[in-house]
């Protein structure tokens, strides 16, 4: 009866792909208890695995009773080979992506960014998201065509598009030049190193992280907690900072504007004690200079250093609080002052202004050697003749001044 034997067909390809499964998932088991990656690879193909076999395995059970049951040619025969067909090569498509995830994940596993020298593992995570995109996208594009090549009128519809392939590339390479420009950018910034995941960058004037990095645009998580999102051509064509291309330690500054009275010897003896006293210094650089002197006041810099972006920032917060708590308490002196000088009685001012006495040093005047100077740029330049000595020209041009 072939009624029967297609549901018996059925029927077997279902608990056939149970036992297998089932099967699969408890060797796999046995060797979670041993490596950490096969209960991630269980977790991650269970799904994609048990759905490829069960459309396969029901496939071949439909394309075997099937003709048995409504005949070798029976209607629409075409169109459930199609969808059969179709069918196969999405979940094929399916588990082939999900394999690549898992082989990405494992190897984003063994490189770790909570770790306090993580440069390598951002620069190595940042090129696998890539390789990710575009991988799930080749896969999308080759399912997608393995899909259409099948469909009859297909090669037509591709012949005519060859066939105007000049005026075709030539408009899509117009329509699409930003594009592509920022996905060839997307991919030079994940193999070139220039910015990985959770690099600190300063962009726009603004101080934030990386925080996705895209084929198109990259998102830099600002420090307080907004996004910006800028194209992925910014980042190869705008010079920009960032503060952890090779290592993540910073130099800090804190600098104060004080009173002349100011004691650096006391001052330093009190970073000193800061320092020692908190946990966001790294113990690397600790300098207090005087720079500069003018002006009235007293410039003094205070040099620190730290592990990271975000402690530098909360350590020079915590120096500037700490000295100008001092400079109140033990030091009110240092604090700067604007002095003003009281005139009680003002000069008296001359009935007549005296003669100016600007030109008695001038450079034509004021000097015994004005007169000479002033020669040597009004005086004529004397003119020979050849009737004068016979050695002239014999149209009568100048030869020359005659010191020469």
């Amino acid at each position: 009866m072939p009624w029967i034997e297609l549901a018996v067909a059925v029927l077997v390809a279902v608990v056939l792909t149970f036992v297998v499964s089932a099967l699969v998932a408890w060797v796999f088991s046995l060797v979670a208890r041993r490596k950490d990656w096969a209960k991630a690879f269980v977790t991650r193909m269970r799904r994609p695995f048990r759905w490829s076999l069960l459309v396969v395995l029901l496939t071949i059970a439909l394309s075997t009773t099937l003709p048995r049951l409504l005949g070798a040619d029976y209607p629409g025969q075409e169109a459930v080979s199609q969808l059969f067909r179709c069918t196969v090569i999405v979940v094929v498509a399916w588990f082939v992506g999900a394999l690549a995830l898992f082989f990405e994940d494992l190897g984003l596993s063994r490189y770790r960014v909570d770790t306090p020298d993580n440069r390598v593992a951002r620069r190595v995570r940042t090129q696998v998201l890539i390789l990710r995109r575009l991988t799930v996208a080749l896969i999308v594009i080759v399912a997608a065509g393995a899909l259409l090549l099948g469909f009859p009128g297909v090669e037509a519809v591709g012949a005519s598009v060859l066939a105007s392939a000049g005026l075709v590339s030539v408009v899509a390479g117009l329509a699409a030049q930003s594009t592509l420009a920022n996905v060839f950018a997307g991919i030079q910034l994940a193999f070139s190193d220039a910015i990985r995941i959770d690099d600190v960058v300063v962009v726009e004037g603004q101080w934030g992280l990386i925080e996705e990095i895209t084929l198109s645009y990259v998102v830099v998580h600002i420090w307080d907690d907004r996004r910006l999102v800028l194209p992925s051509t910014y980042f190869t064509t705008t010079p920009f900072e960032n503060w952890t291309r090779r290592n993540s330690e910073l130099l800090g500054a804190v600098e104060f504007d004080l009173d002349w009275r100011v004691q650096p010897g006391d001052m330093r003896d009190e970073l000193d004690r800061v320092l020692a006293g908190t946990d966001l210094w790294d113990g690397r650089v600790k300098v207090l200079q005087v720079t500069d002197a003018t002006g009235g006041y007293v410039r003094v810099r205070v040099l620190v250093t730290a592990k990271d972006a975000p402690t530098l920032f909360d350590l020079r917060c915590l120096v500037r609080e700490d000295l100008i708590a001092w400079l109140h308490a033990s030091s009110p002196v240092s604090i700067p002052r604007a002095r003003v000088q009281m005139v009680v009685d003002e000069p008296t001012v001359p009935a007549r202004p005296q003669r100016s006495t600007s030109e008695a040093g001038g450079l034509f005047s004021g000097e015994n050697a004005d007169t000479e100077r002033t020669a040597l740029f009004t005086s004529a330049i004397p003119v020979q003749h050849p009737d004068d000595d016979g050695h002239g020209r014999p149209d009568g041009r100048p030869v020359g001044r005659p010191d020469r």
